[in-house]
């Protein structure tokens, strides 16, 4: 298992598996659009307004899903001190925050024509802000701190401490009246959502997960240069080998 964890093998292996990541990123993409902006009916209620919700559920479930990646692996680096851990963290967070700033913009304008209204301190909105908030804190607190070890592990506590929210993001709408909707898909049972309407979402969902991975994976090949510049197998691989 320590070959995995070694960053010069990791730099390989992500340049081989980052094109194919990619390509499929790009067909989950394009068939969820297509199904979901052309073949999906209007919905009874919101006609085609609804229709963002392609956008916005898959980022709202990203949102979460990176954040929680994001601990797990700074309590990997705290416990067991793996590089590839700091570096895995560090680089999602940027993409996690961007995903979290995408529901809050797409919430807010799906609102407007459901609500009246962009903005409400509703118990899902302000928990996904405070997620936001998160984000935004462990990338300011890791560039506050000049050696790159210590940033890790101080951001790895953030990230820890900040964990909490995510399950108050998930049962806020159970657990306070909220105009939000409730679970339509990952309820249990049946989901309460028409089948021509799932499949693109779920489509556009693995199609976000899929173009996380193609893009952290991305990052992190430039992370690990960035990290390893010093040591001798970076500077055989650039050339610049005394």
């Amino acid at each position: 298992m320590h070959k995995y964890a070694s960053p010069k093998f990791f730099y390989s292996l992500a340049g081989k598996i980052t094109p194919w990541l990619g390509a499929v990123t790009a067909l989950l993409l394009l068939s969820g659009l297509y199904l979901g902006l052309f073949v999906a009916p209007p919905d009874y209620q919101q006609g085609d307004s609804y229709r963002i919700m392609f956008i916005h559920v898959p980022s709202a479930w990203m949102s979460m899903f990176v954040y929680v990646l994001m601990a797990g692996a700074g309590a990997v680096a705290l416990v067991w001190n793996i590089k590839l851990a700091e570096v895995f963290a560090s680089c999602s967070a940027p993409i996690g925050a961007s995903f979290t700033f995408l529901a809050l913009a797409t919430g807010s304008l799906w609102g407007e024509p459901m609500w009246g209204t962009w903005w409400v301190w509703d118990a899902r909105l302000t928990s996904e802000l405070i997620l936001f908030f998160l984000y935004i804190g462990y990338m300011a607190l890791e560039a506050s701190i000049d050696d790159p070890r210590r940033a890790a592990r101080a951001s790895a506590i953030l990230a820890l401490v900040g964990v909490v929210n995510i399950p108050v993001i998930h049962f806020s709408v159970q657990w306070w009246n909220t105009l939000h909707q409730p679970a339509s898909v990952s309820k249990l049972g049946v989901p309460t959502i028409a089948t021509s309407m799932l499949i693109p979402l779920l489509l556009m969902a693995l199609a976000f997960t899929f173009y996380f991975f193609t893009v952290v994976l991305m990052r992190m090949r430039n992370g690990i240069l960035e990290r390893e510049r010093h040591t001798g197998w970076v500077a055989q691989m650039l050339g610049t080998e005394p």
